[in-house]
């Protein structure tokens, strides 16, 4: 919209991050992924075990691309908070249940508390109960938490005496899925890995079930992990986090996100649709601006495939593809080579002029931050004034990609904003003349000019 002010043209454009550029003087847009690539991809390593940083991190490094370290705190030696039950004396607990059945009203009490009932092996209930009620399987669960306390009254499970001499729990050892004696992560291992470029973020303490646990459990886990993080790691390493077995149970995800603002497990939002580990939709059928499209690779993930999974996000504008691995070369749960981890990194690292590779915090700020800004354009004599705003909150502070038209005779361009300057290069378009550039939303103004 033009109009005349005191003999000055005045251009303002409130443009929707989604909406097409219309090419003239002044026109601001906010590029779909940062730098005005064409995708996105995160690289994501569940458990925190030992070949995600000496062998997955260095690879990285010698790439230049960031991964996400979701990490299971309790089983980092020194951490102050183990895993524990929450509540009322266990004993109690395993009288009633000759009382009575398992039920809604009692089942998720009991299945917080199988792990810490004092005797030997009682974890598999919880393990048993919890993978059958994510599959919908809520009377077997129920079924299974019986049993486990049946046995434990009955005398079949032998009591702890202490003699475990490794500082991890037999639980924790079989749900990471690492041999007793393999080498542990230290916190002091943690802080030296490049903090400021890649993310570590929380994985709970003792990578339990959520979704078969009381609320005084879940928020125990979620809460004292986090803490943990912020602690040793630092504020910013707060932002995500993922709750194990990549649940999607609703009451667990409503905690989880009081305590995170983005939970890799899940990101309900109007503009983005999700597709799941396992499920077969294809992400560029979606008619979303964004897809968020996870995929995990096992062992027995043919490369082909792996690769194809890059291509597809290369070849469409609005895929977020966020890889999802456990296990490196013998370590781990389902651990890929570091001959394929070598090969599959190099593929990625090939297609960075297309595609955008972020950790899975600075993705979710991105593409949050975008839909929810607003971008204004003044054009005063030879200056064009951006003004970028959003009202999402201090944390999301990711600077975004702004593509501003300007002037064809334009040649030398300067853009600033508050102490911050760059020189921008003139691009063309079949729109018009444009410039692209970084801007921090909610900051100061930024003033664009030729000299």
């Amino acid at each position: 919209m033009y109009r005349a002010v005191l003999g000055l043209l005045l251009v303002v454009t409130m443009v929707l991050p989604a909406g097409p550029a219309s090419g003239q003087v002044g026109t601001t847009t906010i590029t779909k992924w940062q730098e005005g690539k064409t995708g996105a991809v995160s690289i994501t390593f569940d458990d925190g075990t030992i070949n995600h940083f000496r062998v997955a991190r260095p690879l990285l490094n010698e790439r230049g691309l960031p991964g996400t370290f979701y990490i299971v705190t309790g089983g980092i030696p020194g951490s102050e908070e183990k895993g524990r039950f929450i509540g009322r004396p266990v004993e109690e607990i395993i009288e009633e249940t000759g009382e009575d059945s398992t039920d809604a009203d009692n089942f998720f009490e009991r299945a917080s508390a199988v792990r810490y009932l004092g005797y030997k092996g009682t974890y598999k209930y919880h393990m048993e109960a919890g993978g059958l009620y994510e599959q919908g399987n809520v009377q077997e669960a129920y079924d299974v938490i019986d049993e486990g306390y049946r046995k434990v009254r009955q005398g079949e499970h032998e009591k702890k005496d202490g003699s475990w001499d490794y500082p991890l729990s037999e639980y924790m050892y079989e749900v990471m899925a690492v041999e007793p004696g393999v080498d542990l992560v230290t916190w002091d291992d943690l802080q030296s890995y490049d903090t400021e470029f890649h993310e570590f973020g929380s994985h709970t303490i003792t990578h339990p079930y959520l979704a078969v646990m009381d609320e005084k459990n879940i928020r125990y886990e979620l809460r004292e992990s986090r803490e943990a993080i912020q602690k040793h790691l630092g504020e910013e390493h707060t932002f995500s986090a993922e709750a194990p077995f990549g649940t999607k149970d609703e009451r667990v995800m409503e905690l989880g996100h009081e305590m995170s603002p983005a939970l890799r497990n899940r990101m309900p939002r109007p503009y983005l649709t999700e597709i799941e580990r396992g499920s077969e939709v294809k992400p560029d059928t979606t008619r979303t601006p964004y897809t968020l499209w996870q995929r995990g690779p096992l062992s027995d993930t043919p490369m082909s495939e792996m690769k194809r999974w890059v291509d597809v996000t290369q070849q469409n504008d609005n895929i977020w593809l966020v890889l999802v691995f456990h296990g490196i070369e013998g370590i781990g749960w389902e651990p890929i080579s570091k001959a394929e981890m070598t090969e599959y990194l190099d593929y990625i690292d090939a297609r960075t002029d297309d595609l955008w590779v972020a950790t899975f915090a600075d993705g979710t700020k991105y593409v949050q931050e975008r839909m929810n800004a607003e971008v204004s354009t003044e054009r005063r004599e030879d200056v064009l004034s951006v003004t970028l705003t959003h009202s999402l909150g201090e944390r999301y502070d990711l600077p975004l990609t702004l593509r501003t038209y300007v002037p064809s005779s334009w040649a030398d361009v300067q853009i600033g904003q508050g102490d911050d300057r760059q020189s921008a290069t003139v691009q063309t378009d079949d729109q018009g003349t444009y410039v692209q550039y970084q801007a921090r939303p909610n900051g100061e103004t930024i003033r664009i000019t030729s000299r």
